[in-house]
């Protein structure tokens, strides 16, 4: 396969469990039919590029880019409730807080449509679909993969950019451990005063958010996507890893602050088909490099920069030895 200097972008909708999706298809130079991925952000409100109003991630929309120019389509979409994902089927343009309302298993439903719609396009091979997603969208091609580990059409490959292999309520707790000593020192002086352990806090708070019932709840004065919350914190990602047979590749920064760089062994241990991992130097959870001691105060600085091209040379190189493995294995069924 020849790097590709070319490509198109195809704006798109497509049927989704409530909704049709709207999209980017983005192709290589050429006339295909292409291996493709679906491209799946991070959580909150972001939209098909990993762009949320306060924070320009731009991460999907670069990793699109790198697969086009290795010959790999890929879609990326606006999540429910965002962008030009807010059009309901009636026509009515759903309310700016909409994403509030969509729980943890609706965004995985969304990506199951959006392979099956990438695997119905004529300018994709549909059996070499690739299934990439970032932080909650790593959580989220793992149950999709699993879900489908048994299916005539399923992942060719899938890859976890900073995905965990803990509960939920683990990782915020992990966070909270890990933030807690770069908080500035006045913070840090009134919880020592008021005798606020922040991870003890943070568990109480799940403790409220599980005595909800709403799509969307109030808690301690914040409007909180509590549907998506109360299934983030009970759902643990390790049976659907023991269930994903495609190979993996799983990739974390040693500098990311909001999932725990040592899940990368458990997720090899776990994954029962071929697993790749890589611990990427000096990378954060924005998937960019930062120097000295990490810290969420960076992201903003970090983002103006361009995802870490080794980062992403991992990804196509991985992706592109998949195909050519593919490629080998149909010649031998041949001979």
């Amino acid at each position: 396969m020849t790097a590709a200097t070319a490509m198109h972008e195809v704006e798109l909708r497509f049927p989704g469990p409530d909704r049709d999706l709207a999209g980017t298809l983005t192709l290589p130079a050429g006339t295909g039919p292409f291996p493709a991925a679906v491209l799946v952000s991070g959580s909150g409100p972001v939209d098909r590029d990993s762009n949320a109003a306060k924070m320009p991630i731009d991460s999907t929309r670069q990793l699109a880019h790198a697969l086009a120019r290795a010959g790999i389509a890929s879609l990326r979409y606006d999540k429910r409730g965002v962008g030009d994902s807010r059009l309901l089927r009636d026509g009515t343009m759903e309310d700016k807080n909409g994403w509030l309302r969509v729980g943890l298993f609706d965004n995985a439903d969304d990506v199951a449509a959006a392979f099956a719609a990438l695997a119905a396009r004529a300018e994709t091979a549909a059996e070499r679909l690739f299934l990439i997603g970032h932080s909650e969208g790593a959580t989220l091609v793992t149950i999709t993969a699993a879900r489908m580990s048994h299916q005539p059409t399923r992942p060719a490959g899938v890859v976890l950019l900073a995905g965990s292999a803990k509960r939920g309520d683990a990782v915020l707790r992990w966070q909270a451990s890990i933030l807690a000593p770069t908080l500035p020192a006045p913070v840090r002086a009134v919880f020592k005063v008021l005798r606020t352990d922040l991870v003890r806090q943070v568990s109480r708070n799940h403790d409220k958010v599980r005595a909800t019932s709403t799509d969307v709840a109030r808690i301690g004065g914040a409007k909180l996507n509590a549907k998506w919350l109360r299934e983030f914190l009970d759902y643990d990602p390790r049976g659907d890893l023991a269930r994903v047979t495609a190979p993996v590749l799983a990739i974390t920064g040693n500098k990311d602050l909001q999932v725990d760089p040592a899940d990368l062994p458990v997720i090899a241990e776990l994954v029962p088909g071929p697993v790749q991992t890589w611990l990427a130097p000096d990378v954060t959870h924005m998937l960019r490099t930062q120097q000295g001691k990490p810290s969420l105060r960076a992201y903003r600085e970090e983002v103006r920069r361009p995802v870490d091209p080794a980062l992403l040379g991992r990804v196509t190189d991985w992706l592109v030895d998949q195909i050519r493995a593919e490629d080998r294995d149909v010649h031998r069924d041949d001979e």
